[in-house]
């Protein structure tokens, strides 16, 4: 039986599809976050026949602009957030930083996707190695560090130079510090502010890659191509298809994502990064529980790109196709970067997406151009 969803002049949802209901055109998916992640899931949204309505503190955020409705409120204002789930029919996040509380505040009313308890061990850095050491998928070695005692404890059992990283809020190279030597260890500590973190060895790189996995909530599961990432000051500065990796690699790379997002008993869009050792081994970096920036150069070069495929996913839609007809290179546009957007409608084989922000700060990310070319 179709269901009715709550608010005024809302579609019934569709028919299941074994088990999940699809949502229909018409149906409105609340975004959590205003971002440029969020703001792309709203474009995709859109194109879907679907209404977003984003939820984010921040006054500016650029997703407001392109969104059929917003609420700009705090995480923690739970009259605001009860407002939100009653005018919505599903839920999904654009960062993966969402309070625990919210996530699990929101859950309690509307489906939520990803679950939250995906979300919270891909928060926790701890929780999201152990799940992955459950899997056997292979992992640079590491130790729980609570305190200073336990930090010199870790670096003689893991060795140097090793890196240390807080268990939670850390991206872009936030929260982490490499110790090459033992006098090092004491300020670590002190840049990570003395926070339960991760201690890891530090891997001699050859490069890194990674995979942008989906999966539906009747288990149909998919990904794309892997891409290979290069950054700068932390930041990611390019992503490019093919990844220049050896077809064994792709393959072990793709089924430890797709291995991963299965266990996790996933809805959405999962971006798992890599390591790819000096001696040519795959190690799983870290995982993303969303749309991710190294997943932009399918907006290009699929028929269905990340963020129309997670709102499939969650809409319980059929996934599309992820099958890339283009080579890609996407290069980050960060702080000032911007300034010189011009320069990307020189060449007809470029695509730009601009995000919307107004204040092109040093390591904000302000936008992006894809590079196609004929897939070779």
């Amino acid at each position: 039986m179709a269901r009715k969803t709550d608010g005024e002049n809302r579609p019934e949802a569709c028919e299941e599809n074994q088990g999940m209901t699809m949502l229909a055109p018409g149906s409105v998916i609340g975004i959590l976050g205003g971002g440029q992640l969020g703001r792309l899931l709203a474009i995709k949204c859109a194109g879907l026949g679907f209404k977003a309505h984003i939820y984010a503190p921040e006054k500016d955020s650029p997703a407001f602009d392109v969104a059929a409705r917003h609420t700009c409120a705090a995480y923690d204002d739970h009259d605001a957030l009860s407002r939100f789930a009653a005018a919505v029919d599903i839920i999904t996040y654009e960062f993966e930083n969402v309070p625990a509380a919210c996530a699990e505040f929101l859950d309690k009313h509307k489906p939520l996707h990803p679950s939250p308890q995906a979300l919270a061990i891909a928060q926790d850095r701890l929780q999201e190695k152990r799940f992955i050491t459950s899997l056997k998928l292979p992992l640079a070695d590491y130790c729980a560090v609570d305190t200073a005692e336990d930090l010199k404890t870790a670096v003689k059992k893991i060795g140097l130079p090793c890196v240390l990283k807080t268990r939670q809020f850390g991206y872009d190279g936030k929260g982490q510090s490499v110790i090459k030597n033992e006098s090092e260890i004491e300020a670590a500590w002190k840049h990570v502010a003395a926070v339960p973190s991760v201690l890891e060895k530090f891997i001699a790189l050859e490069k890194e890659i990674s995979v942008i996995a989906v999966r539906s909530g009747n288990g149909e599961t998919a990904s794309y191509d892997v891409a290979g990432n290069v950054h700068k000051d932390h930041i990611l500065h390019t992503s490019t298809v093919p990844a220049k990796i050896s077809h064994d690699l792709e393959s072990e790379a793709r089924a430890a994502a797709e291995k991963l997002i299965a266990a996790l008993d996933y809805v959405g869009v999962l971006a798992v990064e890599f390591f790819v050792t000096k001696d040519g081994m795959l190690l799983i970096n870290e995982m993303a529980p969303r749309v991710h920036n190294s997943g932009h150069w399918t907006l290009d070069a699929c028929p269905a790109c990340q963020f129309e495929n997670h709102i499939r996913a969650i809409a319980g839609w059929p996934l599309g196709e992820t099958a890339r007809f283009a080579d890609a290179v996407m290069t980050n546009l960060i702080g000032p970067d911007v300034e010189n957007w011009q320069n990307a409608l020189d060449h007809k084989a470029n695509r730009l997406w601009l995000y919307g922000k107004q204040e092109a700060r040093k390591g904000r990310k302000m936008g992006h151009i894809t590079t196609l070319k004929p897939k070779a």
